[in-house]
């Protein structure tokens, strides 16, 4: 009887060999659009089109009078998905671009890429409204213990092997979204 149960322990861990720490995930999904009064308003409608939820919009903190810029001059707007979210708006985002990603479009960490026009995402009609525009996405990986550097009583440095390098990136799109890395 106890043989039996040494035998199940021993298996058990024979068969769990993957480090949970090690495991890469997505941690959220960005999305993000700039523009001035007008635009800024079209690709504010844009993004909680898509999205579902309300973008925050960003401001200038600088003034920069050779480009117009002063400071609390809005300037973009951008929504953060987290979760079961933002893996299904990937799928549909990916698809917008066959599932072809650039090599530099990869970097520590995280991806980002451009989509031109949003009515090439699937399921998505041309609003008059909004007309023709298009907004960045950014793909941000994690590990977990993340929490470690993040926290605010007793944080610690996150080491370098925890971050997610641009080939790790680049095999787990491969491996679960069936992308094209060129």
């Amino acid at each position: 009887m106890v043989e039996e149960k040494e035998k199940i322990v021993k298996e058990g861990k024979t068969k769990s060999t993957e480090n949970k720490m090690r495991k890469v995930e997505i941690e959220k999904l960005i999305l993000s659009v700039r523009g001035v009064k007008e635009d800024l308003d079209k690709g504010v409608k844009l993004l909680e089109k898509i999205s579902g939820k309300k973008p925050a919009r960003k401001q200038t903190t600088k003034r920069i009078p050779s480009f117009g810029i002063r400071p609390k001059l809005e300037i973009g707007a951008m929504v953060t998905l987290r979760g079961k979210e933002a893996t299904e708006l990937l799928v549909r985002l990916l698809s917008a671009i066959e599932n072809e990603i650039s090599k530099k479009h990869f970097a520590d960490n995280h991806f980002s890429f451009g989509i031109k026009e949003y009515i090439e995402i699937p399921g998505e009609k041309y609003d008059r409204d909004i007309g023709m525009s298009g907004f960045g996405v950014t793909v941000v990986f994690s590990r977990k213990g993340k929490r470690v550097a993040r926290k605010k009583i007793k944080r610690g440095k996150l080491v370098s092997k925890q971050m997610v390098s641009k080939k790790e990136i680049i095999k787990f799109m491969e491996d679960n979204f069936e992308t094209i890395v060129e």
